[in-house]
Formats: C-alpha cells, sequence, structure tokens
C-alpha cells in the first residue's frame, strides 16, 4: 500500500521532467496494486487525481504508453471509473493511439476503449465524437487474412471493443453497418473458425447487429448462412450452439435469409438435434429441442423456403415434421402444428394435406388436450385446421371427417386465443355449405357463447370473429330456423351493431345478414330490430358520403325490406328517407343509383 501511495505521488511529480525509468517503475507499482486489488486500487487512483496525468503520458513517442492504456483497461474494468475515464480526457488521446503501428499499444489501447464504452453511454458517446469507431473498423478490415496468434489477438480485442461500444444501442449500431462492418466481420468469421475466441466475439457482435432491419439486408448480400451453418455442425457444447442460435433466430426473420439456411443444410442440423433430444429430460436438451423446432417453424414462414422444403409434400423434411404430431414432446406436438399451419399457406399444399390424412392427425392431436390442455398447443392445432379449410375443395370434406364437431369441443374454453381460433376455423367451413351453416346455426349451446362473446370488450379479435360468424351462419344457411334461434339468444342486436365496424367487409357482412332476416323471419325479429335503432343506424350510412357504395347498396336493400314491418315502416316514415335516397340517384356508382331509384319508388308507394 505504501509503495502504491509512493507511485502515485511520484507519477503526479515527476510526469514532467521525470526519466523513462522512473515512470516505468511507478507504472509497474500501479499494475502489481491492481493486479491483487483491483477495486481498491482503482479507488485510490481516482482519488489521487493521477488519471489526469495519463491523458498526457498517452503518446505514441513515449515508451511507458502501452503500460499506461494497459492501466486505463484494467481500471476501466470497474463501473465507478468508466465516467472518471471520459471525464479526465483520456478518450481523444486513447482514439489517437488507435493510428500507431505498434501490436501492444494498439492492443492495450483497443482494450482501454473497449472496457470504458461497456454499459457507459458517456463512454460510448466520447468515443464515437472521437472517430474510434471507424478507425477500429479499418484496422479489422486490414487484418482480416492475418491467421498469426498476434494478429488474431488484436483482432479479438477491436471485436471485442465494436461489441461494447455497440450493445444495445441502435444508432451506433447503425453507424456500424454503415460502415460496412457486416461483411467485414462474416469474411473474419470464416477465415477465423479455428480460433474460439475471436469466433465467440463475432457471434456475439452478429447477435447485436442482427436485431436491425438494415442489418439483415446486408447479411443477404454475405455467405453467413452456410459459414454459420458450418459452424453449427462443428459444436458439440450446449452454450456454443445456444450462441449460434441466437445469431440465427434474428437473422431467419428475413425472407432471402430463410432460403440460404435451408440451401445451406441448417434443417438437417435441426432435425438431428430435435431426434437426438427428444426423450431426454437433462435441461440443455429440452433447450435445445425448444430453440430447434421453434427455428425449423420460423424457416417455414418464409413462402420459397416453405415450398422448397414441402416438395409437392414428397419432401423429407415434410414428413418429419408430421411425425411431430403424434410425439409425446408438447413442444414438438406444438411445432408440428404450427409447421402444418405454415405449409398450409396455399391452396394446392392444403388440399394435398387434406387428401394425405392430415386433418384426422391434428383432431387426434387436439383430442389429447380437450380436458386438461396446453393452450399454446389448442391454438396451433385450430390455427393448422383453419388454414386447411381455406380452399373450397378442402370444406366438405373436413366437415365429413368430424372437423366440426372436434372444434365445438372447445367452446368451453375461457382462452381468447383459442377462442379466436375455434371461430376462424368454424367461419372457414361454414363459407358456402348451407347444410353445415344450418346445422351449426341451430345449436342453441354454440349460438349462446357467440352472443356471449359478441361482448368480449378486452378482446376484439374475439368479438369480430363471434360478429362474423353469427352473420356467416345465417348468409349461408338463409335458414329460419336459423334466423330463431340466434333471434331467441339475443343476437340481433350484436349483429346492428356490426354494421356500424369500421371494416367495410364486416359492416357489408351484417348488413346482407340483417336483409335475410328481414326477408325471411321479418315479425320475429321486428321488436329487436327496433331496439337495436336499425332504422336510424341505416339512415345515418345512408347520409354519410364516407360509406363505401356496397354498403349504401346493401342499406337500401334492407329499407326495402323493413318496410314489410308497420313500426319499422313508421321509423322510416318519419326520418325523411325519400330525401337521402333521391339524392343517391345521381351517384357515381351504377348498381347505387339504380337501387336508389327503386327504393324511392318502393318508399313514395309505402307513404
Amino acid at each position: 500500500a505504501d509503495n502504491l501511495s509512493d507511485a502515485l505521488k511520484k507519477l503526479k511529480i515527476t510526469t514532467t521532467d521525470s526519466t523513462a525509468d522512473s515512470l516505468e517503475g511507478c507504472l509497474d507499482c500501479l499494475l502489481q496494486a491492481l493486479a491483487q486489488n483491483n477495486t481498491e486500487t482503482s479507488e485510490k487512483i481516482q482519488k489521487s487525481g493521477v488519471l489526469q496525468v495519463f491523458a498526457s503520458l498517452l503518446t505514441p513517442q513515449s515508451s511507458c504508453t502501452a503500460k499506461v492504456a494497459n492501466i486505463i483497461a484494467e481500471v476501466a474494468r470497474n463501473e465507478f471509473m468508466r465516467n472518471p475515464c471520459v471525464d479526465a480526457g483520456l478518450i481523444p488521446p486513447l482514439v489517437q493511439l488507435l493510428n500507431c503501428k505498434d501490436q501492444e499499444v494498439l492492443l492495450q489501447t483497443g482494450r482501454a476503449l473497449g472496457n470504458i464504452c461497456y454499459d457507459s453511454h458517456e463512454g460510448r458517446n466520447a468515443v464515437d465524437h472521437a472517430g474510434g469507431a471507424h478507425i477500429v473498423v479499418d484496422h479489422i478490415r486490414s487484418l482480416c487474412s492475418k491467421t498469426d496468434p498476434a494478429s488474431e489477438k488484436l483482432l479479438t480485442v477491436f471485436c471485442g471493443m465494436l461489441m461494447n461500444y455497440s450493445n444495445e444501442n441502435d444508432t451506433l449500431q447503425s453507424q456500424l453497418i454503415n460502415m460496412g462492418v457486416i461483411p467485414t466481420l462474416v469474411k473474419l468469421l470464416g477465415i477465423h473458425c479455428q480460433n474460439a475466441a475471436l469466433t465467440e466475439m463475432c457471434l456475439v457482435a452478429f447477435g447485436n447487429l442482427a436485431e436491425l432491419e438494415s442489418s439483415k439486408e446486408q447479411f443477404a448480400y454475405t455467405n453467413i448462412a452456410e459459414e454459420l451453418v458450418k459452424l453449427f455442425k462443428k459444436q458439440i457444447e450446449h452454450d456454443k450452439k445456444e450462441m449460434i442460435f441466437e445469431v440465427l433466430a434474428p437473422l431467419a426473420e428475413n425472407d432471402v435469409i430463410k432460403l440460404q439456411l435451408v440451401e445451406a443444410g441448417l434443417v438437417e442440423c435441426l432435425l438431428e438435434i430435435v431426434q437426438k433430444t427428444v426423450d431426454s429430460d437433462k435441461e440443455d436438451d429440452i433447450a435445445e429441442l425448444k430453440t430447434a423446432s421453434d427455428l425449423m417453424v420460423l424457416l417455414l414462414l418464409g413462402d420459397e423456403s416453405m415450398q422448397k422444403l414441402f416438395e409437392g409434400g414428397k419432401g423429407s423434411v415434410f414428413q418429419r415434421v408430421l411425425s411431430w404430431i403424434p410425439s409425446n414432446s408438447h413442444q414438438l406436438q406444438l411445432a408440428g402444428a404450427l409447421a402444418i399451419a405454415n405449409f398450409a399457406r396455399n391452396d394446392g399444399n392444403c388440399i394435398h394435406m387434406v387428401d394425405n390424412g392430415i386433418v384426422q392427425k391434428l383432431m387426434e392431436l387436439l383430442d389429447r388436450h380437450v380436458e386438461d390442455g396446453n393452450v399454446t398447443v389448442q391454438h396451433a392445432a385450430l390455427s393448422a385446421l383453419r388454414n386447411l379449410a381455406i380452399p373450397v375443395v378442402n370444406k366438405a370434406k373436413m366437415l365429413s371427417a368430424g372437423v366440426a364437431e372436434a372444434v365445438l369441443k372447445f367452446l368451453r374454453s375461457e382462452m381468447p386465443p383459442v377462442q379466436f381460433k375455434l371461430l376462424g376455423t368454424l367461419r372457414m367451413l361454414i363459407d358456402a355449405q348451407a347444410e353445415a351453416a344450418e346445422q351449426l346455426g341451430k345449436n342453441v349451446k354454440l349460438v349462446e357463447r357467440l352472443v356471449e362473446w359478441c361482448e368480449a370488450k378486452d378482446h376484439a379479435g374475439v368479438m369480430g370473429e363471434s360478429n362474423r360468424l353469427l352473420s356467416a351462419l345465417i348468409r349461408h344457411s338463409k335458414s329460419k330456423d336459423v334466423i330463431r334461434t340466434i333471434v331467441q339468444s339475443g343476437g340481433i342486436k350484436h349483429l346492428v351493431t356490426m354494421a356500424t365496424s369500421e371494416h367495410v367487409i364486416m359492416q357489408n357482412e351484417a348488413l346482407v345478414a340483417l336483409a335475410l332476416i328481414a326477408a325471411l323471419e321479418l315479425v320475429t325479429a321486428e321488436k329487436d330490430l327496433e331496439n337495436a335503432q336499425l332504422v336510424q343506424i341505416l339512415h345515418r350510412l345512408l347520409s354519410d358520403d364516407r360509406s363505401a357504395p356496397e354498403i349504401k347498396y346493401n342499406s337500401m336493400v334492407l329499407i326495402c325490406a323493413l318496410i314489410g314491418s308497420e313500426p319499422l315502416q313508421k321509423e322510416v316514415q318519419s326520418m325523411a328517407f325519400l330525401e337521402v335516397v333521391s339524392k343517391l340517384r345521381s351517384h357515381e356508382n351504377k348498381t347505387v343509383a339504380q337501387q336508389a331509384s327503386l327504393t324511392e319508388q318502393r318508399l313514395a308507394v309505402e307513404s
């Protein structure tokens, strides 16, 4: 301790006229003390005011420069020392030293700047201001192809410095991307893949940059996919694989890179991991299984990568993924169902899958999750069924396979995501399927649940889908029994509210369903239509210039049907509809104009 105090005193006094030897001795003493107790020594250095002295010692000509930079690197390992280093004006001279040729000076300077930048906003700003990043990127570029140990050590420090400089800072990450650091780092990874420390630094830097959208476009122009897959195949340790996964996941969000990863053979690696870990209960294996199967699903989100792996339904990858669905692992069941939902993104794939028995597998999976069900698996399996039900030719096949009944088992679910998918699946299934729509529309339990969900204010998706299914049951069945069931369950007011939705498609569906109600069961629904103030709403829709042409057209069709009810006709007469309708005769849309003429005639006759 006494030696340290002496050294600090000497440093303060003798910098101006010291001999190199006495200076070296003081600096060695400081380094020794830091090695024994870094925190305590750093506190003493800060209190002594010696940091300001260091600024004048950081000159390229001095033989002590590397040692001074080393001391700064050591003290900056402590969080409380980073701002004092900035305040002492150490950043500009350190950045200047990046221009010197001495390898040891460069190494210690890189360490010092990297440590000062670690988690320090002030440190990063100062380095940015002094232009440090640019010089470091240039160094990395020129050293990139050198594989001698000294160059690799320097590259590792410089990559670490850039990582600390830009970590979780979008502005500085963008700056590095604009400097073209990505192709350089990818090249570096390819050349130095045998050097574990350097590889690790590259991966962390990639993980850092890959979150930014602009970086993905740059990555797509490199051979990053090939390099990462090559590196991944060599890894045995869980932690190393995990590091590569952390880079792959954000990169795989880009469709071009998805395809590159598929072509580089990542899928085979992922399937192998799944096979090795599926029956293990070790924590690392469970984590790897999840990451690998999640990544597999992500790769299938790209149209080209998905189609490449589907291979007309004959692909080995597609077949392997199918085998996940009956598995006992919830994670694999989930990934399998999500993968099917992703494969089911075009009619051709959907038709092929339904013809090859996928529906049965998904229904069996749902059956395993009815009682104490796993919500994510339920949601995924319903998503897959909904997508498969989109092509017209699949609807009847899926209905006769019993999909509607299988889905209805989840009516009791209190989970909005499951409710949402259940509603969407039923709505897809009954599209233009009159018999099925009638059967479901007479199911009192279903209709009552729909009416209840139409009021789910906290879950707009569930509310919207419930309304749309109510309307679809009427539109596709055109059945009096269905309308009576919906009236008795209190559904009419929701259809009237739906006519005021901000989505034109929903407004339209509501108006068409209401017109069918008025044409088929007006007397039954009359009271509810009156209470829901339908006539006032129609007047508003017709008067509003912003209403779409189809909304105006269907509103007039509905008015003509409502006149058949005495109380509703009185309301129509009391609201000056003739005036609004006659204006629409000159509407730019021919169909609207014609319907306006017809409606005007009807209203004139009735009045």
